[in-house]
């Protein structure tokens, strides 16, 4: 979670030097494991895991000694963008993935097969949203003499010996409500392949996983703007701006 401050905040703090505390709720915060408060700005009271909301309050001179820093390394910044809190999900299986994936290959010394089988699942979000800019990489072991067919049209890379899938977006209103396959056929000179690991990228606006969500407690601040975003294969972050 990071906390966004416009760049005019350092004047205000600067002429203002006692400031109100900014405090902060995160609600469906049993949803959280491994949570990590930024140790230099946040503190919060000891609280059981089964808490379903956690107060935190930012510890207001470090806050504006390091809003300073910033702005003196990017003088040029209209947003310095603080972190805040890292986390973990709990995960509860294969229910709690937007994306789930099956993977199988089969063949011989001269063939091989290979299939993914993907399935969005609106259940793991907090609200369903389309996943956006999915990419599949599968590398293939072996020496490949031709690829025979990929469904749906693919790209093989014969120096990185990979083939990569794109598909543009996915949700419960694209075709089979987001059930499909990929299926790539290879002849083998060198066989059978050896089946590899499946990776997949894709990013998702406008919910999180966690369900969590922020809510500023007491008066003097507000929030212009929250978003919220997920990823796969990426950094994942979730940006609060005040």
């Amino acid at each position: 979670m990071v906390l966004s401050f416009p760049a005019g905040i350092t004047r205000h703090f600067a002429s203002h030097p006692t400031q109100p505390i900014l405090t902060f709720n995160i609600s469906n915060y049993n949803r959280l494991e491994q949570v990590l408060p930024n140790p230099q700005l946040l503190c919060c009271e000891p609280t059981t895991d089964s808490v379903d909301t956690k107060e935190f309050w930012v510890n207001m001179p470090h806050l504006m000694s390091h809003l300073k820093k910033v702005a003196e390394q990017k003088p040029q910044a209209t947003y310095y963008n603080v972190d805040m809190i890292k986390y973990q999900v709990s995960a509860e299986g294969i229910q709690s993935t937007p994306l789930n994936l099956a993977l199988s290959w089969r063949g011989d010394a001269t063939n091989t097969d290979l299939r993914i089988d993907y399935k969005y699942n609106t259940e793991a979000m907090a609200a369903p949203v389309p996943l956006h800019n999915i990419h599949f990489v599968v590398p293939v072991d072996g020496t490949v003499a031709k690829l025979q067919a990929m469904i749906p049209p693919a790209n093989w890379s014969p120096e990185q010996q990979t083939i990569q899938w794109k598909i543009p977006s996915l949700s419960h209103r694209s075709e089979n409500g987001g059930v499909g396959a990929l299926l790539g056929r290879f002849q083998m000179t060198e066989g059978p392949c050896k089946p590899s690991q499946l990776s997949v990228q894709f990013t998702s606006e406008g919910t999180t996983l966690s369900g969590c969500d922020i809510q500023l407690v007491g008066t003097g601040y507000r929030l212009s703007l929250v978003k919220k975003r997920f990823a796969a294969g990426q950094d994942q972050r979730q940006k609060h701006y005040i």
